[in-house]
């Protein structure tokens, strides 16, 4: 007795390949969705350091704008200060404070001598890529004084950047484009296709006819 086997159906090849507008689809809101968290996550970051953290924690912050203390400090970097006392300085340490002449702007330099006289303490400072001491003493006033805790490069040019009309206005009109990208790749997350196919393979299940 001989039998007889139907044939299978030939194999289709990049059947359950997805086709391939919907593996475009599928990168770019991947890529759309990396972006735009590691974006929101920044922005938080930046705010918290800058608005939220010298509220609660009482450090200050400022932006670096000259080479005098490269390469540690470098210009368009922030500066993040912590207050200690005056009385816990040593030589060595980089402070934040007012000079002393001229127009009393704040400087960021390293303490080369402390000089301590009755109740007041005087200090000497340098730019670490200055060749020579800066050209006056500085009496701490108060109990406290800001001295450096750590850098954060570049976020000084970054927001610089930021608060360009250009870049501004750039971002206040982009930020809807991108919400609204956003939603259609939410839509697009579907696949049509597949979506038909499964539906038919249901439909095909339910009516088939046990043997």
């Amino acid at each position: 007795m001989s039998t007889h086997s139907a044939a299978a159906p030939p194999a289709q090849h990049g059947a359950n390949k997805a086709p391939q507008p919907a593996r475009v689809r599928k990168a770019l809101n991947r890529v759309l969705t990396v972006t735009t968290t590691l974006l929101l996550v920044l922005a938080a970051a930046v705010f918290l350091l800058l608005a939220v953290g010298p509220r609660v924690l009482g450090y200050q912050t400022a932006t670096m704008l000259t080479g005098s203390m490269s390469p540690l400090i470098n210009p368009g970097d922030v500066v993040v200060t912590a207050p200690v006392d005056v009385a816990d300085l040593a030589v060595g340490d980089i402070i934040t404070y007012h000079i002393p002449i001229e127009d009393h702007r704040v400087e960021t330099h390293r303490i080369v001598e402390i000089t301590t006289d009755g109740g007041s303490t005087a200090v000497r400072t340098k730019g670490d890529a200055n060749n020579g001491v800066d050209p006056w003493t500085a009496t701490l006033q108060g109990e406290q004084v800001y001295r450096h805790a750590f850098t954060v490069p570049y976020l000084g040019s970054a927001i610089r950047t930021l608060r360009e009309p250009v870049v501004l206005n750039t971002l206040m009109y982009g930020a809807p484009v991108v919400l609204v990208i956003g939603a259609l790749a939410a839509i697009w997350r579907k696949d049509p296709e597949a979506e038909t196919k499964t539906n038919n393979d249901a439909g095909a299940h339910q009516g088939a006819t046990p043997a």
